[in-house]
């Protein structure tokens, strides 16, 4: 991966609905140049997929929280992601080390969702106890830095509800 690949997933980040000759335009290629360059990208994995970044309040999952599960064994395991993966309102779902064996992120619309949400996680095979951590209010969320530089990207704001 070089400079001009880097420009190009930035400002893929910034606009992913982006003309490839805009795209061309911010690094000095053609369109169609720029076009085999993002076609590369997504062949090696470097994009994973082109979203939309929707604000959950707005489509009602305005309570956002990060919920710490405890269990008896290890949980990096296919049936452990399953019955994650099968929990809409599980967002994000990490293995992590520390106190907790997952980190999961939930969305729901309301606290009596949450509170449901959690007694579904409790029921999943090897969890011991849950720990969670309730968002009031997010001061933003930032997308990887692939410059690499360390330079701040502006941080996209979250919204009112998020």
């Amino acid at each position: 991966m070089d400079e001009i690949d880097r420009i190009l997933l930035t400002e893929l980040q910034q606009d992913a609905t982006q003309a490839y000759a805009a795209l061309g335009k911010a690094v000095g290629l053609s369109a169609g140049a720029a076009h085999e360059r993002v076609r590369k990208l997504r062949e090696q994995g470097v994009v994973r997929r082109t979203t939309v970044d929707v604000d959950p309040a707005a489509v009602g999952r305005g309570v956002m929280a990060f919920v710490l599960i405890e269990a008896g064994s290890w949980m990096g395991d296919s049936p452990t992601k399953a019955a994650l993966e099968a929990l809409p309102e599980v967002v994000e779902a990490h293995i992590i080390a520390g106190p907790a064996s997952l980190l999961v992120k939930v969305r729901t619309p309301t606290t009596e969702e949450l509170q449901a949400s959690l007694r579904r996680l409790y029921a999943i095979e090897g969890v011991t106890g849950t720990q969670t951590i309730v968002v009031l209010e997010s001061f933003f969320e930032r997308s990887v830095d692939v410059k690499g530089d360390g330079s701040p990207e502006p941080p996209s704001p979250p919204g009112p509800s998020r």
